[in-house]
């Protein structure tokens, strides 16, 4: 016999959106109850986030082995070990498991049913023979990899973020499919392990992102022995009886044909929807996500989305954000809205790319001629010399009076040094915070005063203000 079960919340997905609703709600005093199809922790503890980390911590390890020459220090070319790094990248996921686990949710006064949630009417989900009633429910039930109607894609064996961190072997000749984060990410950790890498982009890489900041990833990918190629559209797929790939590229000169040992699918994601019965629910929903209103209420009010499955920015911080958002609407009726001006994004390749805001394109596209960009390289930063982290810089974009519409760093520690103007733009701070505070040094945080010292520089070594200067000198 199923149980009849009454919540205050119901939460579907044990990702990092969905454990931090379950988590705030049941500390708040909610009768929680959360669901899970398949692992706690979902996609960003199990095949996403962490495992991606641990494995480029993993690489970076070798190029700062080869790379210790300029420093006076001499290593032996590194030895990789690819199944001990594969050990290393499992035990990392197992250390953070417990935090994510059944048993700490149910510690925290949470009901954990392990199972596939479905909608059998607007207030009500089943979750096998169980029955679960709630005065509101989360949907938070993430994204799975996107796999594109290639020809021959269904016939082989490739690989997605769910089954890349189980290779039991080094790949001789990876073919990555996709030049966003996730590919790029993956492209760098194996050609420093030792693995021929090809990256296939139908567009352009890191489209997103400002251009003259991706072109530095790029060339250092590129200087790494990467094969990064855009504009490659790819027309078919095939696995001889040896298991060997070939892929087959069509262009303006003709067709040309990639041998490799492994392919790894990195399109895009999608929402994942499949078994949750929204239409019952009266919950609209589409390819790119359930439909949400500022508050992150779908269609159905008594409902929230959030994370991946809500269709927009898919990015854990975003998720963990939009937990918050919820639970003031959910448990305190506040009318809180999500904004999205001051998210930051970083991707994780070597250097860094991170950034908060506008870009430069689209700042001149709101605010056309009334922008100032502001930049600074590493090369201009001591401690970038003194570590040997020259390639880089920061770009911010102002507006009027100084506002701060956004900012990009492209270097060692981007993710880091993104921070504070995160803060400067979700505080509404101008340009003058930034260029006034004590930076200490030599750090490489004072790449950021840096460039907001030069918004100041036209005026302050102005003709005028040397005029004034000598203006006020005859007074003694």
């Amino acid at each position: 016999m199923g149980r009849k079960i009454k919540a205050d919340i119901c939460v579907i997905g044990a990702g990092s959106g969905g454990l931090s609703v379950a988590a705030g709600a049941s500390q708040m005093g909610a009768k929680t109850v959360l669901v899970e199809a398949a692992k706690m922790g979902g996609d960003c503890l199990n095949y996403g986030c962490v495992p991606s980390k641990a494995l480029l911590a993993a690489a970076k390890k070798t190029a700062e082995a080869q790379n210790a020459g300029p420093f006076g220090i001499r290593i032996a070319p590194p030895t990789v070990d690819f199944p001990k790094v594969m050990d290393h990248v499992a035990a990392v996921i197992a250390a953070i498991a417990p935090h994510d686990s059944v048993e700490r949710f149910e510690g925290l006064g949470v009901t954990v049913i392990e199972g596939q949630g479905s909608f059998v009417s607007e207030r009500e989900l089943a979750v096998g023979a169980d029955r679960i009633t709630a005065r509101r429910f989360v949907i938070a039930t993430g994204s799975h990899a996107v796999i594109p109607p290639i020809p021959g894609l269904a016939d082989i064996s490739y690989l997605t973020n769910e089954t890349l961190f189980d290779l039991p072997e080094l790949p001789s000749h990876l073919i990555i499919i996709g030049g966003g984060p996730i590919g790029l990410e993956m492209a760098q950790a194996f050609v420093r392990l030792g693995s021929r890498i090809t990256v296939l982009e139908a567009a352009t890489a890191l489209a997103r992102d400002d251009p003259e900041l991706t072109a530095v990833v790029l060339a250092a990918l590129r200087r790494e022995g990467g094969d990064i190629r855009e504009g490659a559209r790819v027309s078919s797929v095939q696995q001889d009886a040896g298991g060997e790939l070939r892929v087959t590229l069509e262009g303006t000169d003709g067709k040309e044909v990639l041998a490799g040992s492994h392919l790894l699918v990195a399109t895009g994601r999608g929402a994942t929807v499949a078994g949750l019965n929204l239409e019952v629910a009266g919950i609209e929903y589409s390819r790119s996500g359930i439909k949400t209103d500022a508050r992150l209420r779908t269609t159905n009010k008594k409902i929230f989305a959030i994370g991946d499955v809500a269709g927009g920015p898919q990015f854990t911080h975003a998720a963990g954000y939009q937990a918050g958002i919820v639970i003031r609407n959910a448990l305190f009726r506040l009318p809180a809205k999500a904004s999205y001006e001051a998210l930051p994004h970083v991707t994780y390749t070597d250097p860094e790319l991170a950034s908060v805001g506008l870009t430069e394109d689209q700042a001149r596209e709101r605010h056309g001629d009334k922008i100032r960009v502001l930049t600074c390289p590493f090369s201009d930063i001591d401690r970038a010399r003194t570590d040997r982290l020259e390639t880089g810089l920061i770009k911010v974009v102002t507006g009027r009076r100084g506002r701060i519409l956004g900012a990009g760093i492209v270097g060692t520690h981007a993710g880091e040094l993104i921070h504070p103007w995160v803060l400067a733009i979700s505080g509404g701070l101008k340009i003058s915070a930034m260029a006034s505070y004590i930076a200490p040094y030599p750090t490489l945080g004072e790449i950021g005063k840096r460039a907001a010292g030069s918004y100041y520089t036209p005026g302050l070594f102005s003709p005028r203000t040397r005029a004034l200067v000598r203006f006020l000198s005859l007074f003694g």
